[in-house]
């Protein structure tokens, strides 16, 4: 652990006073970066990453933010439909992946959290994920002498409180970028898609094909989502109260029962199951669903515009060319990169 203590310590220099910033990357055909959105210096991101991969944040020191999300699984839990809390017991939810989290302006599935750091409030003194309250949290790394140093080197001073614990984890997850997957090489220059990924790629941005650039933006940015929240068919209510998960309909903001968060179509090579719920296993079932098994509930998205006839009914071929074009955006890179990976190994 010294060895850690002073790196962490030693290795971020500071210039002329001023806390040196995090490298970031150079996003090719991203958005701009929201203008609240501010480069976190190297040594809150390196507290952070500590804080995401250590079980200290737990009740009984065996759970951390790296249980469930995994960087192998593009930071979801991979091939869970639930996770599994520190007591075993199943979560809520399917577990959302973490990357390009820096445009998002609403965090879970329910949009319950405005930032990253307000997100990171929830998990820790959940009893069902990690179980620590937070008074209990902010007195174990007081009395560890490797993190107040690293309070220390990134606050200025070596108190702590949960709102320096969140904001450190939220400068780490804010600075985790899937940028390079083949799709990326390709709106780089750098390769080219086969002629079966480009078919593919047109019927994702043809409103009478695929249509799903509705919500998952492919054509005109690199996100892959619009961002937002939509009710895409998943049940056939007929009055709020059918709904299984009420989702976004928890927040009294209008009749949005059923309405949840548009995840990215990155990477949906690592973070099977899908939905919020994780009903569908495979990318397979994923496709036949919004081929032909979209449902009508009363609040459906309009933008949903093919659910009068299930689904925008394609053929087996189209739906090859349609899962060849989204394997495109499996970033192998994100899931090996060293800035993102666990510091105590």
């Amino acid at each position: 652990m010294l060895g850690f203590t002073l790196f962490s310590i030693f290795a971020f220099r500071q210039d002329e006073g001023e806390p040196k910033k995090w490298k970031m990357p150079r996003l090719h055909l991203f958005p701009a970066l929201p203008a609240d959105y501010s480069v976190p210096s190297e040594a809150k991101v390196e507290l952070g990453r500590y804080l995401f991969y250590d079980p200290i944040l737990s009740a009984d020191s065996t759970f951390s933010c790296s249980s469930c999300h995994q960087q192998e699984y593009a930071f979801s839990d991979g091939n869970m439909r639930y996770s599994l809390g520190i007591l075993g017991t199943e979560l809520d939810r399917n577990t959302p992946p973490l990357f390009n989290l820096a445009w998002y302006e609403a965090f879970f599935w329910d949009g319950r959290a405005s930032s990253i750091a307000h997100q990171a409030l929830s998990p820790v003194p959940n009893p069902i994920e990690m179980g620590l309250p937070w008074p209990d949290a902010v007195k174990r790394l007081q009395r560890s002498s490797f993190y107040t140093a690293l309070f220390n080197k990134a606050y200025g001073r070596p108190l702590i409180d949960s709102s320096q614990i969140t904001d450190a984890l939220a400068a780490f997850q804010s600075i985790i970028f899937s940028q390079d997957s083949k799709y990326d090489r390709v709106l780089r220059y750098e390769d080219y898609f086969s002629p079966l990924e480009y078919e593919g790629f047109q019927i994702a941005n043809l409103q009478d094909r695929g249509d799903c650039l509705q919500c998952h933006i492919t054509d005109a940015h690199a996100l892959g989502t619009r961002g937002g929240f939509s009710n895409n068919g998943l049940e056939n209510a007929s009055q709020a109260e059918e709904y299984s998960d009420p989702g976004l309909g928890q927040k009294p903001n209008g009749d949005f029962n059923g309405w949840f968060k548009i995840p990215s179509l990155r990477n949906l090579a690592f973070t099977a199951p899908y939905m919020h719920d994780g009903r569908f296993e495979t990318l397979d079932e994923v496709l036949d669903f919004y081929s032909e098994g979209v449902l009508q509930p009363y609040n459906l998205d309009t933008k949903m515009q093919h659910a009068h006839q299930g689904g925008v009914q394609l053929s087996e071929h189209e739906k090859k060319a349609l899962k060849a074009f989204l394997l495109t955006l499996t970033d192998s890179v994100l899931v090996r990169n060293p800035d993102y990976a666990n510091p105590f190994r």
